[in-house]
């Protein structure tokens, strides 16, 4: 399931974003520092350097962003999250078909199922050639290249690939979310329910049926949950 969520990051936090990496004293550093071994053979890009405080103030500043977007929860239902990273394509700058990596561990210790992928593009589409991002599934290939501030949400086991940037610079954040609800097939049913339901909301239809639909995402939810 992929699913586009408009302005994740509205105008002032990209441009705050932007700022600070468009900076010529931002700490970026080779992309292959966070990559596992097969991942660092197709990875060609630069990554903001994961233990600066830069890096860290951007992330939460990302994720206070999802925890008030309620279609991202509804799309993702997370139940914890791998802090957002940055990255930065220029110059033919690519990363090969990959499957990120089942498990990331936060610096706690803590382990995070990686369930969900997500990328927050941070450049608009007019500033750069090349930079799509490419996902495979059962339908085929997308190829996604959205506005700043607009992310795609998208199942971690999908294979996907970055295209080479020929002119400019993409930036972008991207992290992963291990979701309540582990199968994507599950995910899916309950993201339409819940958007179906907020549409007979709007509409004033009958109000015993939209409890009843309500109870019945609420009892599924409870049937497939992880916690």
């Amino acid at each position: 399931m992929l699913i586009r969520i408009p302005s994740l990051l509205d105008a002032d936090t990209v441009r705050y974003l932007r700022g600070v990496l468009d900076a010529p004293d931002s700490p970026w550093v080779d992309g292959r520092a966070t990559a596992g071994y097969h991942g660092a053979e197709v990875k060609h890009n630069q990554q903001l350097d994961e233990d600066s405080p830069i890096t860290r103030e951007l992330a939460d500043r990302v994720l206070a962003a999802t925890e008030r977007h309620p279609f991202f929860i509804s799309a993702a239902l997370p139940n914890r999250a791998y802090p957002p990273h940055f990255n930065r394509y220029s110059g033919g700058m690519n990363f090969g078909s990959h499957i990120d990596g089942a498990v990331r561990v936060l610096r706690s210790g803590l382990k995070v199922r990686t369930d969900v992928s997500i990328t927050v593009f941070l450049s608009e589409p007019h500033e750069y050639d090349g930079g799509e991002l490419r996902i495979e599934d059962t339908y085929g290939a997308h190829e996604v290249k959205l506005p700043a501030g607009d992310a795609i949400v998208y199942p971690a086991t999908s294979m996907h690939h970055v295209t080479p940037v020929t002119r400019g610079v993409r930036l972008a954040s991207f992290f992963w979310v291990q979701s309540l609800i582990r199968d994507d097939s599950q995910r899916a049913l309950l993201f339409e329910l819940d958007n179906t339901i907020q549409r007979l909301n709007a509409t004033n239809a009958d109000n015993a049926s939209r409890r009843s639909l309500v109870g019945i995402y609420h009892n599924l939810l409870r049937e497939w949950s992880e916690t």
